[in-house]
């Protein structure tokens, strides 16, 4: 997995900033609690509880501290008795919500992007997952900004890293690129496609029927089709194109259905977003490779998405 490079930087207590001053000695950050609603998020957020994130405090210029807290009842979890692990896109989810409480930080008055999450990598160190066995697991992010690009003087582009520890201990890490909105560009048209079958929610390590994401179409190839076209996660809202959490679940159920490998092999999860994928009809092609499996998302016969599922074996 891919290491965070803000280790020594978000140590608060004793340490030095960059905080876009100078040098100075650096102070414990006071954690505020994040001026959110959810309604106001601009995330498709259908209630409160799909809020993930609780605090946020900046360390330095592109530094920051905050907690998230994970229910048990996640959408995407099992409902079991006893231990529940968290279901590794919880990751993908929390990390947009800290891109937008990040704006929120912004001085009043500041021009504030309205970017979208167009490419994501999540690296998971299996042994370390957080299991919860009351109702919410506390988290805590370590998080940075690079790669920022502007235009007159706006953000157009920046990449978020976030290291998320439980108990102290890095347990994964997500990479996300945001870019400017695609506006109101329509996905490529696709073609109706009857006697669409969906796999079975365990073929696909799926909790529920309505977390299926893909179908087998005529001639076994797959393609997107929501089971539940308005999931609260993954297409809340109903979108017409599939947002990059969604594009990622695809891609990882399409693996793991093609590959016969279970959810707990998982260990790095990538997706990449080029062209609007539809929600329904793009064919999702998988190739094995050393190490897990690559995806390749097209639409009216063009690439739109790319990504890979790493896995680990004993």
């Amino acid at each position: 997995m891919h290491e965070v490079a803000t280790d020594q930087v978000l140590d608060a207590r004793g340490r030095r900033h960059d905080d876009g001053v100078g040098e100075r000695p650096g102070r414990e950050p006071a954690i505020r609690q994040v001026p959110l609603t959810w309604r106001g998020l601009g995330l498709g957020l259908d209630t409160m509880a799909s809020l993930l994130v609780e605090s946020f405090a900046r360390l330095g210029r592109r530094c920051f501290a905050a907690r998230c807290q994970w229910p048990r009842l996640y959408p995407l979890n099992e409902r079991v008795l006893g231990a529940v692990a968290h279901h590794p896109p919880i990751m993908a989810e929390s990390t947009p919500q800290l891109a937008l409480a990040l704006e929120y930080d912004r001085p009043p008055g500041a021009v504030r992007a309205r970017l979208e999450p167009v490419s994501v990598c999540l690296g998971l160190r299996l042994r370390s997952w957080p299991v919860e066995r009351g109702g919410a697991t506390d988290v805590d992010v370590r998080m940075s900004v690079s790669d920022l690009v502007t235009e007159a003087g706006r953000p157009v582009a920046h990449r978020v890293t976030a290291e998320f520890l439980h108990t102290g201990e890095a347990f994964g890490s997500c990479t996300m690129r945001f870019a400017r909105l695609a506006g109101s560009a329509a996905p490529a048209e696709v073609a109706p496609l009857p006697g669409l079958l969906h796999p079975p929610a365990a073929a696909v390590d799926a909790t529920a029927d309505g977390d299926v994401m893909l179908s087998r179409a005529p001639r076994g190839r797959l393609v997107t089709a929501p089971r539940d076209p308005g999931h609260p996660v993954l297409v809340a809202g109903r979108p017409a194109r599939m947002p990059l959490l969604a594009v990622l679940e695809a891609g990882r159920q399409a693996v793991l259905l093609e590959s016969g490998m279970t959810a707990a092999a998982v260990i790095g999860l990538r997706a990449d977003v080029c062209a609007p994928v539809p929600s329904r009809g793009a064919l999702i092609e998988t190739s094995a490779e050393p190490g897990g499996s690559r995806f390749l998302v097209t639409a009216a016969g063009r690439p739109a998405a790319t990504g890979a599922v790493t896995l680990w074996s004993r």
